[in-house]
């Protein structure tokens, strides 16, 4: 028999459930009659997912089609903090993230450390196999995402021209920057639905639009010759005790770049940790006053102008010359010079009364159309024009000084791009980096084609300076360091003082050499500067044997026999 105060008891629970019951029905009657667009919107947006699909960026393969950059999968590491902390185990995964990835323990654990928050990056762009590793402990609230990440597998090589794109894959330097729009791609889209803890539920995907992939680039540029050149401007460094160096070499008759180097350098792998000054690629980027190099084509313009021939003979004054009032002094002094001696002994003296007979509008005009003071066009981002005042601003002597490379300012593309103009004929080329542009599908879609830029001078007085400039590395010229045994190489040195306030330093130059070979039949013409060489200072004692040495290795590389013929199909234009 059941007492009163167990018929209490069951009243009371029977109102206590019947209450409960009454509350969950007003709830399931609210959520299914109150507000209910609105309820079902919010659910909607929690659930609703749009992903962006990344493109793969386009790889990036010189002339021989070896890989310079391309993508590579791997994974971005992150951590739900609120759920580590709910399983109370931080410690614990903390002290395993730090070893496997390589990295601070108090740094993951101030990451995981964040309970009030559901997402922390741990570290990017990891290894698949160290993501595995990870994976495989099945830590709580470790996650992973599939990602891309840029990879240049020679390192430092070619830094300087293939440059490097950022986290966000925007190329930021070099041909990943000029060519961005044709290695980026389109990114592509993916809209479905997560369930509650945020995962996706793939039989409810509705969009998928696969991303386009980026183009490929295919360079102009040899990776073995850059090697040759870039361990020879090492060399060089160490040798010299230089503060910089920078080389190019480029195929005479069509402009190509077959290979560019900038000391110091950087690995675009890490480009995070780089400064400014070692990404500068110093080739198209420094203005320079180019000293005794530029003789060359003060001469070629007064020979196809007509005002002087080889043979003519000027007074070098015994090395010290007054003119407009301001001494000009010769490295060594001479008495009278032929014009063909003038160039082969470097004579500042002489040079500067060659442009006196060519005149200031004459000698301007002529620079010009060898492309100094204006862009060359390469496909590189960050290219100086260099400096060239028009004549009018001139002063009394400022084509004195001008036809010994000074008061005027050049790249060494620019340089190297006029001087080889002498090398094809008296045709100047647009230089460039980048062949070809194929596609994901394979299709070109685009091809550089050799471009004649202008003829500053006709192809008579080029043949007769191609003559001249071998007699510098004649013995007795001024550039003897740089000839070779079984080449004949023309060339020209030059040695200039750097700029400093009030004058120009006794101590501070630039030092270079430029020619081409073989002589008789151009294939290739170089570049070498060397910035502060140390004790020795001149260009045909420092940068001509540097010359020398990539020639050396280039010539039999490329399959150049002595006679200028090429035996090798590796110098022919990249396809």
């Amino acid at each position: 028999m059941i007492s009163r105060g167990q018929w209490l008891r069951i009243l009371v629970v029977s109102a206590a459930m019947t209450a409960v019951m009454a509350g969950l029905c007003m709830r399931l009657a609210f959520l299914h009659l109150g507000y209910k667009d609105d309820l079902r919107e919010t659910i909607q947006r929690m659930r609703h997912s749009e992903l962006n699909i990344r493109a793969e960026r386009g790889r990036i393969l010189d002339r021989n089609r070896n890989i310079l950059a391309l993508d590579l999968p791997v994974k971005d590491v992150w951590v739900d903090p609120a759920r580590i902390a709910e399983n109370g185990h931080a410690d614990f995964i903390a002290q395993h993230l730090s070893r496997l990835l390589q990295l601070d323990p108090a740094f993951v654990a101030s990451r995981i450390q964040r309970p009030d928050r559901r997402f922390e990056y741990v570290k990017r762009f990891v290894p698949r196999d160290t993501a595995e590793q990870i994976r495989r402990m099945q830590l709580t609230g470790v996650h992973f995402d599939e990602v891309t990440a840029r990879n240049y597998p020679h390192g430092s090589l070619m830094s300087h021209v293939i440059g490097f794109s950022n986290f966000d894959g925007v190329g930021s330097a070099g041909v990943e920057q000029k060519m961005n729009s044709y290695l980026s791609g389109r990114s592509g889209l993916r809209v479905s639905e997560r369930d509650g803890r945020r995962s996706e539920i793939y039989n409810r995907r509705s969009l998928v639009v696969d991303p386009q992939h980026g183009a490929d680039i295919y360079l102009t540029m040899d990776q073995n010759l850059q090697f040759m050149v870039e361990e020879s401007l090492d060399r060089a460094l160490d040798q010299y005790n230089a503060k910089s160096a920078w080389a190019i070499i480029q195929r005479v008759n069509t402009g190509e770049i077959l290979a560019m180097a900038s000391r110091p350098t950087f690995d675009p792998n890490e480009f995070r940790f780089t400064q400014d000054d070692e990404r500068r690629n110093r080739a198209v980027s420094v203005n320079f006053e180019p000293g005794s190099t530029f003789k060359s084509l003060v001469i070629a313009a007064a020979l196809n102008e007509g005002v002087v021939s080889p043979d003519d003979r000027f007074d070098c004054e015994h090395g010290r010359w007054v003119y407009g009032g301001r001494p000009l002094h010769d490295y060594r002094p001479h008495g009278i010079l032929t014009v063909e001696e003038i160039l082969k002994k470097s004579s500042n003296i002489g040079a500067a009364k060659i442009a006196l007979k060519l005149g200031n509008d004459r000698l301007e005009e002529y620079l010009r159309d060898f492309g100094i003071g204006s862009l060359t066009g390469i496909d590189l981002p960050a290219e100086e024009a260099g400096i060239l005042s028009p004549h009018s601003r001139w002063s009394r002597i400022s084509a004195t000084r001008i036809a010994m490379g000074h008061e005027v300012a050049v790249t060494a593309l620019q340089l190297l791009n006029a001087v080889n103009s002498i090398a094809n004929g008296g045709l100047l080329m647009r230089p460039y980096v980048v062949n070809e542009v194929i596609d994901a599908r394979g299709r070109v879609i685009f091809e550089m084609e050799p471009e004649v830029l202008a003829r500053p001078i006709e192809e008579e007085t080029a043949l007769t300076m191609m003559r001249l400039m071998e007699r510098v590395t004649e013995e007795g010229g001024t550039g003897f360091n740089a000839a070779m045994d079984s080449y004949r190489v023309a060339g020209k040195t030059g040695t200039a003082q750097k700029p400093v306030p009030g004058g120009y330093s006794d101590r501070a130059n630039i030092a270079s050499f430029i020619g081409f070979l073989p002589d008789d039949r151009p294939e290739i013409g170089m570049i070498v500067v060397l910035d502060e060489p140390q004790p020795v200072r001149t260009g045909g004692a420092t940068a001509a044997p540097v010359f020398k040495d990539i020639a050396d290795q280039a010539v039999r590389y490329l399959g150049i026999a002595p006679d200028g013929a090429v035996v090798s199909a590796d110098i022919n234009p990249a396809r």
